[in-house]
């Protein structure tokens, strides 16, 4: 078995499912793991928004600005306008969701990760009924039903141990040998929708490799590879051919986008390589990730933005703030802030975490826990590993940083967002 995961960027449009069809060919004994087509987790989550604001109207649109966008690349697929009822199906239930249900502040995450899930759930009904279509006879599962996580949403761990007879059965179940399945999503021990962080298809992929003890897993992206920085940002990217397991660790957690942090372990635990490979053409080697590789012998830089900064300091001047932090980071986990870079003197402490509307929630119960509290948006975090006296130069110093971190190999900086 391998396992090949397809993002939302490869399969955008009906060209990208009809590149899918052509990567896969005449594979069999293959486990396909599908994202949400195109920016539709963005749209979801405008629906989720409307529901927490009570406009419904607003969610409605959202939901029909996305049946069109989906009918279009039907269409595109079956050369002629076509209604799928699985489909048809799934944008229902959405919209009674939106429409009727009790929202309450209290189950945020509940109502988002029940929304949010519609979008793998449609791109992979899409692709399932295409690929039959054309002749690749295939079984739709559900990963709701499959993966079983912790009972926690918008950021869930999934068991492997509960979940992996779960897999089996549907896989030995079945007289096909090609499977479709959704990244990002699973299901809690109640029966609720769970995801697993934003880019937790690449995730939900290895962990289907380690159930299936998979020869290999394929990320195919719309890059050569992964990159030592962002192309987008600097505009000097390269290639880099081989990682090895820990430095990937290490890079997803400084805030690499090219591979979700959670990603690696699965695979590790069954030393299974894992390729990211470019979508437009299969024939080029792309980056393989496995448990022995060369050194990488270029700096890596990653960029985290949408940062906060948050300086606490202790009102009462009597003990160190280390003291504290016990208080400090069991409220930082209470409101789901992901601590990105710690800073700490004897009575500041300086917390770089991810932008999330929970963040004045905490800052409201530290200030109740004795601490005052300043707030600092707009801020990115820059880790370059491998730096070099020219990349410090460049942006190591200046009025815009506000911490610089460093070890012999790596420096990770604060600053405020260019403009």
């Amino acid at each position: 078995m391998k396992v090949y995961k397809f993002g939302g960027a490869s399969v955008r449009n009906a060209d990208g499912v009809r590149n899918l069809h052509k990567i896969i060919g005449d594979e069999e004994h293959l486990f396909i793991i599908v994202s949400a087509m195109g920016k539709t987790t963005n749209a979801l989550e405008r629906v989720f928004r409307g529901l927490q604001l009570g406009d419904r109207e607003a969610s409605a649109k959202e939901i029909a600005e996305l049946r069109r966008y989906h009918d279009e690349i039907v269409a595109d697929l079956w050369r002629k306008p076509t209604t799928l009822p699985a489909v048809e199906g799934l944008f229902t239930e959405l919209e009674q969701i939106a429409a009727k249900s009790d929202y309450r502040s209290e189950e945020a995450e509940l109502w988002y990760d029940t929304i949010v899930a519609y979008g793998e759930l449609i791109s992979t009904t899409i692709v399932s009924e295409f690929l039959n279509r054309v002749g690749i006879a295939n079984r739709w599962i559900d990963m709701r039903r499959c993966f079983r996580t912790e009972l926690r949403h918008k950021d869930a761990t999934v068991d492997i141990e509960a979940s992996a007879p779960l897999l089996r059965a549907e896989v030995e179940s079945a007289p096909e040998t090609v499977f479709v399945g959704q990244g990002f999503i699973g299901g809690a021990p109640d029966g609720t929708t769970t995801t697993l962080g934003r880019e937790g298809s690449d995730y939900s992929a290895a962990v289907v490799a380690n159930i299936l003890r998979a020869e290999s897993m394929s990320v195919w992206k719309d890059v050569d590879g992964i990159l030592n920085a962002d192309p987008k940002i600097f505009a000097d990217a390269v290639k880099i051919d081989e990682l090895n397991y820990l430095d990937t660790i290490e890079l997803a957690y400084s805030g690499a986008q090219i591979i979700h942090p959670r990603t690696i372990k699965p695979l590790q635990n069954r030393n299974i390589p894992l390729y990211v490979r470019p979508f437009g053409d299969k024939r080029k080697p792309g980056t393989v990730i496995r448990g022995m590789s060369a050194p990488v012998d270029v700096p890596i830089l990653i960029l985290k933005r949408d940062q906060v900064l948050l300086t606490i300091r202790s009102r009462d001047f009597s003990f160190v703030l280390e003291e504290r932090f016990a208080a400090i980071f069991t409220l930082m986990e209470r409101f789901r802030l992901k601590t990105n870079l710690i800073h700490n003197s004897a009575i500041n402490l300086g917390i770089c975490v991810d932008n999330s509307w929970h963040v004045d929630e905490a800052i409201a119960a530290l200030r109740e826990e004795g601490f005052d509290v300043m707030k600092i948006r707009d801020m990115e975090l820059l880790t370059i590993r491998g730096y070099t006296p020219e990349l410090l130069e460049k942006y190591a110093y200046g009025e815009e940083v506000f911490i610089r971190q460093s070890t012999q190999s790596t420096i990770r900086i604060v600053r405020k967002r260019e403009a």
